[in-house]
């Protein structure tokens, strides 16, 4: 349980906090000015881990530099005259009950999907006593001090200040997993880009990066004991995850509530490979590439090969040894069975073996999930090996559900524990343009482009029965990188990637009772947007400035 808080007289309005994002399940707000005192401070707990330590120091530094002015007509101005004479806040007290164990928020973030605790209370008088944060763990402070560094205005310097004082929230996530999947193989990423997109995550409340590192383009990833795959398989020398950098990535995210789901992807997508390993390969750039995979160049694995079955499960358990999520994922999407049928040595293999394809595609998912399991790792793998292939899977596999939002009812149906990432909601890459040349309409496969408004829309109870919401674990949009760098990385993804942020942490129904509404969001993801920019994020904009300023003028019927 919380530490008990003080009652409160609260007059209470329809969700007024423009600034949060996600919008916490059960927000009561008043209508008092409150400014901070000059000499505010966060006080953390007496014992206090490292990263809750710093993660208070970022809070105040946010608090400090952030100068965000409130989006309306005369931004600051507006409000000087009733912050002039306004109680001051002297302070935010973090607690976690007696006898809890106190934990760093990178231990606590990187538990078990359903192990995680991350909900808070906030409570912001409006007499200028002391605020408080209360929590079962040192994550839960750290997203309850999210939302608090959201709170904030400033007066052109001179205040920093809100007009909705007294401020309770009661806050927890409506599902655990709230992700973002980004693709390093396509086209690779800097640490530092890597890095300043953990930050905005963090800012929303994600709580999972799928790192989607290797693929047919490129394999970047430096794996203890398979170092030539890099070596041979990566770009550049200079594009190359090594395992120091991979270990950097993991320690910034955990330490911001964050875990990283490693995604090197297999049978299919593996023609960066055949670089290192040429014996492994079927189809390597098979010509027309159409025939022997979704997307040039070909190649993948030889999967019927108990020399390839052994290469692949070995190289699993090395790459799994490198990360403290309990979440591994093996890929699985795309395979395409005509590269196997032309391919010699598998035919080969299947004979020596006396297999047919099917159950030699068995063999090595029981090979490559069975070693995870070994280690105390869950299986993440594609719909495709569920819905497409008769495979013996552990019961604890999670299914990352693309192709389309309707597939979620059939992994449902087979008992298997799921996360949202379907192409006609959540793919942020749709829409630009075809990237394949010699294509006279240029247009991509998943068009249209998927706007926030669309994200935002998404039901994860589509079509399911009551007993099976407790296969839901979340969701996540992801950005497959053809048509991105680090140069637009930001303005692909941010804000429409908080979207999903907040549908998976509020759930279905706003604090005011009312459904989640596009109408009701959009000038809470221009704060967003706005403070995004304040912090080095480039984020786009969504309307013009007079829009932002006048939330509805430029709705539809307005």
């Amino acid at each position: 349980m919380y530490t008990s808080l003080p009652a409160l007289l609260v007059v209470a309005l329809a969700c007024p906090c423009r600034a949060l994002w996600p919008i916490p399940r059960s927000l009561e707000t008043g209508s008092t000015p409150l400014v901070l005192a000059p000499d505010f401070r966060i006080v953390g707990l007496r014992d206090s881990p490292a990263d809750l330590s710093s993660a208070v120091a970022r809070s105040q530094a946010y608090i400090r530099t952030d100068r965000m002015q409130r989006l309306v007509v005369g931004r600051a101005e507006a409000d000087r005259a009733r912050v002039q004479d306004a109680m001051q806040l002297p302070s935010l007290v973090l607690s976690i009950p007696e006898g809890e164990g106190v934990g760093s928020i990178a231990q606590e973030a990187v538990g078990p999907l359903g192990t995680r605790s991350e909900e808070y209370v906030l409570h912001v008088p409006a007499d200028g006593a002391p605020a408080m944060l209360a929590a079962n763990s040192t994550l839960g402070l750290l997203r309850g001090l999210t939302t608090f560094e959201q709170l904030w205005y400033d007066l052109d310097g001179n205040a920093t200040y809100t007009l909705e004082a007294p401020i309770i929230v009661t806050d927890s996530p409506a599902f655990p997993y709230r992700g973002f999947m980004l693709d390093t193989s396509r086209n690779f990423f800097p640490i530092t880009d890597i890095k300043r997109t953990l930050d905005a995550m963090s800012w929303t409340k994600m709580s999972q990066f799928h790192w989607h590192v290797t693929d047919s383009h490129s394999f970047p990833l430096q794996v203890p004991g398979f170092e030539e795959v890099a070596e041979k398989g990566a770009y550049a020398q200079d594009m190359i995850y090594t395992p120091a950098d991979v270990q950097d990535v993991i320690t910034y995210a955990a330490e911001r509530g964050i875990d990283v789901l490693m995604d090197i992807d297999t049978p299919g997508h593996t023609a960066a490979i055949y670089e290192s390993h040429p014996e492994h390969i079927a189809c390597y750039l098979g010509s027309p590439w159409q025939t022997y995979a979704n997307e040039p160049p070909a190649g993948q694995l030889r999967f019927a090969s108990p020399s390839t079955t052994t290469f692949t499960t070995e190289l699993f358990a090395a790459a799994a040894r490198m990360t403290m999520s309990s979440l591994f994922s093996t890929g699985g999407d795309e395979l395409n069975l005509e590269c196997y049928t032309n391919d010699t040595a598998t035919q080969e293999a299947l004979a020596a073996t006396n297999q047919t394809l099917e159950e030699a595609l068995n063999t090595f998912t029981m090979s490559t999930h069975g070693v995870l399991t070994k280690l105390g790792k869950t299986g993440v793998i594609k719909s495709d090996m569920v819905l497409d292939h008769n495979l013996t899977l552990p019961n604890d596999t999670v299914v990352i559900v693309w192709k389309s939002s309707a597939d979620a009812v059939s992994i449902a149906a087979k008992g298997f524990q799921f996360v949202h990432q379907p192409s006609d909601y959540f793919y942020l890459d749709c829409g630009a343009g075809e990237w394949l040349g010699q294509d006279p309409l240029g247009n991509s496969w998943c068009d249209p482009f998927k706007t926030w408004h669309r994200t935002y829309t998404f039901d994860p109870f589509m079509n399911l029965s009551a007993s099976q919401h407790q296969l839901v674990l979340g969701g996540q949009q992801p950005l497959w990188t053809e048509q991105s760098e680090p140069e637009n990385l930001d303005s692909i993804v941010w804000p429409r990637a908080a979207s999903s942020a907040e549908v998976f942490w509020t759930g279905a129904t706003l604090p005011d009772g009312l459904p989640r509404n596009v109408s009701s969001a959009l000038p809470r993801l221009h704060d967003l947007r706005f403070r995004m920019v304040q912090r080095g994020v480039q984020a786009i904009p969504l309307q013009p400035l007079w829009c932002a300023l006048r939330p509805g003028l430029c709705d539809l019927q307005s």
